[in-house]
């Protein structure tokens, strides 16, 4: 697994010039260290008499982002898989009519499948971001500070992954089929924006 590796060793593959990891694998990333960011303010909250009335609900979150975190890490190695046969399939030869033919039904489809990690990474990252809401809310005040950090990190993986989605259906045939896809991923990017800002703006208005 990509995230199995040192950190250093990551950042080096995907700065090579390997097709993967790529930018939905870096989002995927980026949403796991969101999740464990919020996992960081559920250890400092949970045991704390202070929040002894909300301990159920803060640890029901962790559990959940526990989740979560260990998704975006399949997610990581998912968005690599769904890429290699779009990255092959690039390849195929097209010099007589049947190959073109037959080369654009095996792009078709693997463009389509190439849009389901992103689209998986955008959904775990907005949920991501709906924990984080009530950890804001929940969490030890100490600790929030990393409720933003993590707010933006996850908002980050929704953005990022995104551009994956968009890249992949604007070269797709099927035109139905692409903007069926883009609105589904708009309407994710709006809804984590709102929650981005409203989180954000709350972290600010403790610290500042």
């Amino acid at each position: 697994m990509m995230l199995e590796k040192k950190a250093t060793e990551f950042i080096e593959e995907l700065s090579s010039k390997n097709p993967v990891p790529g930018g939905g694998g870096a989002s995927a990333a980026v949403g796991a260290l969101g999740a464990a960011l919020g996992l960081m303010v559920g250890n400092l909250t949970v045991g704390k008499k202070k929040y002894a009335a909300v301990e159920e609900d803060v640890k029901s979150a962790m559990d959940q982002l526990q989740i979560l975190k260990k998704k975006m890490i399949h997610l990581t190695d998912e968005d690599a898989k769904v890429f290699e046969p779009l990255s092959r399939a690039y390849g195929l030869p097209a010099n007589t009519e049947e190959e073109k033919e037959e080369k654009a039904r095996i792009m078709e489809e693997a463009l389509l499948n190439a849009t389901t990690a992103p689209l998986a990474i955008m959904e775990t990252a907005l949920e991501i971001e709906e924990l984080l809401d009530e950890l804001g809310e929940k969490g030890s005040v100490m600790a929030i500070s990393d409720v933003g950090v993590g707010i933006l990190f996850a908002h980050s993986a929704v953005e990022g992954a995104s551009l994956n989605v968009f890249i992949n259906t604007k070269s797709m045939k099927d035109k139905e089929k692409a903007r069926e896809l883009n609105l589904y991923a708009e309407k994710i990017i709006l809804k984590s924006e709102e929650l981005k800002k409203q989180i954000y703006q709350k972290v600010l208005g403790q610290l500042k």
